[in-house]
């Protein structure tokens, strides 16, 4: 496998590789709307060990404004690793990460990040930051968007027309 990360095919979003983990951070998104948390996922796969974190918002759940989905498998992956260091990793995740999330990814050296759907008020990979990016810190990340882009982006705006749609049927009071 280490071949094939470097290999410029593997760079392409399309890739079954990157397909495949989409799909499991799907799987991760889907279970945090199941408990009426914001549909985001994650998936970090190291490239000896393969699947080593997962994780879904958990927010509302936690009460903690820190528990994205990214968050959660960084934690999760490092215990795996029992290193802060993912620096042999892939971090998969089907929102666009925040500024929060981007800060944790350069601090763990995650090298390469694959999203599925932009996040335009608050992504902080390509969108409305550069961080994963930017020289001035002492690591970068290679970044590959829109991977299942459409099924990322339609669990979140189903997600969202359910909770427009549930407002409308219980109204604030006073009216």
């Amino acid at each position: 496998m280490e071949s094939d990360f470097h290999q410029l095919e593997f760079q392409d979003g399309s890739h079954p590789f990157h397909r495949a983990h989409m799909e499991m951070a799907l799987e991760e998104a889907r279970l945090a709307e199941s408990e009426n948390e914001v549909p985001v996922g994650a998936v970090i796969v190291s490239l000896e060990k393969g699947v080593i974190g997962r994780g879904h918002n958990q927010r509302e759940g936690l009460r903690d404004p820190t528990a994205h989905a990214e968050m959660i498998a960084i934690t999760q992956a490092a215990q795996s690793m029992v290193s802060w260091r993912l620096d042999r990793c892939i971090l998969y995740v089907t929102l666009e990460p925040c500024p929060m999330c981007a800060g944790a990814i350069v601090q763990a050296r995650i090298p390469w990040v694959v999203y599925g759907c932009v996040d335009p008020k608050a992504g902080a990979c390509q969108s409305l930051y550069q961080l994963l990016n930017d020289p001035r810190l002492n690591h970068r990340s290679q970044v590959i968007s829109g991977v299942l882009a459409d099924d990322c982006s339609q669990v979140l705006s189903g997600f969202f027309q359910k909770m427009r749609n549930n407002r409308k049927a219980f109204p604030k009071f006073p009216p």
